[in-house]
């Protein structure tokens, strides 16, 4: 099958899908029904790249080793991203503008959509991620043990420093406290693979870095079984557009609205039931204060009445918004 590149612009006939690449709030409820290619494939590895000139070459051409088809999807380069992943070997697939990684993911998972194959891979670009391990990725799948495996960088071989560490330990358990099922050990790691089945149910909705944490929520929401692989990923080499610092917080920032949507009662109710706790202890210490030297403590008794407002508030928001988003999908 030849390899080439194309932009949104061409006139070329066309998979409908592709007319929405520039869109980022598009969201089919249902699969769009492309029609297949005329092979099938075991493995697809998808890249989301933005500005990876230097090391996309070499990073398809590696990849190529292990699936036999390979898409780029250059998410508005201006540099020569998509040139190299073309002559690498690469089908390409072009954004008009930088859209974000979760609409450069949007773009292949439904450019995948169109093979009939059996296993569907993400990586990075930069040489962060290793497709050696794609064979260990994608062994489950094959196998039929797993719809979801995830890349996990931890241990001795990851070589994550330690700030890095903590901020993804955060972010796992803000990913955990977005779902019912438990946590998952590297929530944020890009390295992962889909069956077939996946593919099909999870719609990957995000624009932004959220994405990972989106489709593992609804992954789990789905009762897809999720497996996780060590993998070696370098962090000697510098693949991200944002600081580090500034990176987790708008993650985080997004995950935190991810859960208010997903699970309104444990985000509004718990605050609120500990908000409660302080309130009636600061009630405890005040009636305790009058009853030993008979001076009531106008202060103290203030701040229980308000947190035991802000409480209560905050625990009936939350039961409001479950009820509503209980009440949503029967309509």
């Amino acid at each position: 099958m030849a390899k080439h590149s194309y932009t949104l612009e061409e006139t070329a006939p066309r998979p409908i899908w592709r007319d929405f690449l520039a869109v980022n709030n598009h969201r089919p409820s249902i699969v769009e029904h492309v029609p297949a290619k005329s092979r099938p494939l075991t493995i697809l590895a998808a890249i989301p790249a933005f500005n990876e000139g230097p090391t996309i070459g070499s990073v398809v051409l590696r990849a190529k080793q292990y699936a036999e088809e390979v898409v780029v999807i250059d998410d508005g380069s201006t540099d020569d991203t998509a040139e190299i992943a073309a002559l690498a070997g690469a089908h390409v697939i072009q954004h008009a503008r930088n859209l974000g990684k979760g609409m450069a993911i949007r773009s292949g998972w439904m450019y995948a959509r169109e093979w009939e194959l059996e296993a569907f891979v993400l990586l990075d670009g930069d040489h962060q991620h290793d497709p050696k391990d794609i064979p260990r990725l994608v062994e489950p799948i094959l196998a039929g043990k797993a719809d979801v495996v995830l890349g996990v960088r931890w241990g001795k071989t990851s070589q994550m420093p330690v700030y890095r560490r903590v901020g993804k330990r955060i972010l796992d358990y803000a990913t955990a406290a977005a779902t019912k099922n438990g946590t998952v050990t590297d929530s944020q790691c890009g390295y992962r693979a889909f069956s077939r089945s996946a593919l099909l149910e999870l719609e990957p909705t995000e624009a932004g870095l959220v994405i990972e944490s989106q489709m593992l929520v609804e992954a789990q929401r789905l009762g897809l079984e999720i497996k996780q692989v060590d993998i070696e990923a370098r962090y000697d080499i510098d693949g991200s557009t944002l600081p580090p610092g500034r990176h987790g917080v708008t993650v985080l920032s997004k995950v935190l609205t991810l859960i208010s949507e997903k699970r309104p009662l444990f985000f509004f109710g718990v605050p609120g039931f500990l908000i409660l706790l302080v309130a009636a202890f600061l009630a405890l210490y005040t009636a305790q204060v009058y009853y030993e030297t008979r001076t009531f403590a106008i202060a103290y008794a203030f701040l229980f009445v308000l947190l035991g407002i802000v409480g209560i508030l905050s625990i009936f928001i939350g039961v409001v918004l479950n009820a509503i988003k209980r009440m949503v999908p029967r309509q």
